[in-house]
């Protein structure tokens, strides 16, 4: 009785899955053939709820795809309406988060026979082809070394910001604003030479993106801004040298940093001003070297804020002239384009998915399952929490020194 139940059962999967098939994806042939190995080593009470729990999932990973076609679908309808200059409503975008899986789950025991058995199975395959490692400090330091000749200048932590803040207030961006964005994107304890992955105290940590210091600059980015930028930052190098002494060691080091400079500008502007481009050169030996001027004393503060000015910039000419710390954090976070999409009437009732990419969705735990209302929230609420930690403690009271200073300077 119990053979014939699990030949049935047996049946009604294979069934199911043939079906299913036509629907999503196909499943790799490797993990199928696991499956059906697995099954093989259980009784027809666990084959039964395996086979259950397995046409559940299927179910879901159908439901998940035809979720995501319809994002990518309304995302490709707004392209178009933007292009004719049409406004976007809330039925331009997807109001729903993705489904919840609701079927049933493996017992602890079943579980853990399958994972074991998943275990053994992959140990007898050839390993994959090893990925492309991230990129890292030392990495960036070498490129650096190699093709510009340029080593950054590392200046103590308290006086790189108060760099920072310094050129933050000249370019009229709030304390606030820059306080926030470094609370968020570095759990306010970030350094200098923070790099996204690595605890910027403990040190531990295998690094996740290229994205480095209080801005969190991606090794695009810099390419992006000193391609725009440059001109401007070899003027302000060569202003600050003429006010050196030219027997001092300062005058010699500024020097220098304006050669490799010169060099790092021309290499940049010779990549077409576009941010595919920028980020295929950013991944070379060449582009990478670029992205280490975010550790030095003097060039860093420029580039990271001249790329949170270029937001304040971008969100003005949309209208949009005072934004809140959260604000300026989702354009960071979204992109400049999409997070002012993201806060017109009709984007912020809809789901963050409309503004994602279905691996950076899940990637980000901070914008799964909110509307972008809900978001900048959440946003917030996290920098709030951060603004407690000591590097934003320290960041904080640079900024009131500076302004106290500023007050007492334009009462004399």
């Amino acid at each position: 009785m119990m053979r014939r139940s699990g030949t049935k059962i047996g049946a009604l999967w294979s069934i199911l899955a043939l079906g299913l098939a036509v629907l999503v994806a196909p499943v790799p042939a490797h993990a199928d053939k696991m499956s059906d190995e697995f099954r093989r080593t259980l009784n027809a009470k666990e084959t039964a709820a395996f086979d259950a729990w397995r046409a559940a999932q299927l179910f879901h990973s159908v439901g998940l795809d035809a979720y995501w076609g319809k994002v990518e679908k309304k995302r490709s309808g707004r392209k178009a309406k933007k292009q004719r200059g049409r406004p976007l409503t809330a039925a331009d975008y997807v109001a729903e988060h993705p489904p919840k899986y609701e079927g049933p789950s493996l017992s602890v025991a079943l579980a853990r026979k399958w994972k074991e058995f998943r275990e053994q199975r992959e140990a007898k395959e050839p390993p994959p082809p090893p990925s492309d490692p991230i990129a890292t400090v030392a990495d960036f330091l070498d490129s650096a070394r190699r093709n510009y000749g340029f080593e950054p200048e590392i200046v103590p932590e308290p006086v790189f910001k108060e760099r920072y803040a310094a050129e933050a207030m000249a370019l009229g961006l709030r304390p606030d604003q820059v306080l926030r964005v470094y609370a968020l994107e570095t759990g306010g304890l970030g350094t200098a030479d923070m790099q996204a992955g690595v605890h910027p105290i403990s040190r531990k940590g295998t690094p996740i993106s290229t994205a480095l210091g209080y801005a969190q600059l991606l090794a695009a980015n810099s390419v992006n801004e000193l391609s725009k930028s440059g001109p401007d930052m070899l003027a302000r190098l060569r202003a600050m040298i003429r006010r050196t002494s030219p027997e001092g060691e300062r005058h010699k080091r500024l020097e220098a940093k304006l050669q490799s400079l010169e060099r790092m500008v021309q290499k940049a502007r010779a990549v077409p001003y576009q941010w595919s481009r920028h980020v295929a050169f950013a991944n070379t030996d060449v582009g990478r070297g670029i992205h280490a001027i975010n550790l030095d004393g003097d060039i860093g503060p420029w580039l990271q804020i001249i790329k949170l000015k270029g937001l304040a910039e971008m969100a003005a000419e949309a209208g949009r002239g005072a934004l809140s710390g959260a604000e300026f954090e989702l354009m960071n976070l979204a992109g400049p384009g999409t997070g002012l999409e993201m806060m017109t009437p009709a984007g912020m009732g809809a789901s963050t998915t409309n503004f994602f990419a279905r691996a950076a969705y899940y990637r980000n735990t901070i914008v799964r399952e909110k509307t972008s209302s809900e978001l900048l929230v959440a946003i917030d609420k996290r920098m709030e929490a951060n603004l407690k930690n000591s590097g934003a403690v320290e960041f904080a009271e640079i900024f009131s020194r500076l302004q106290s200073r500023q007050r007492a300077g334009g009462s004399e």
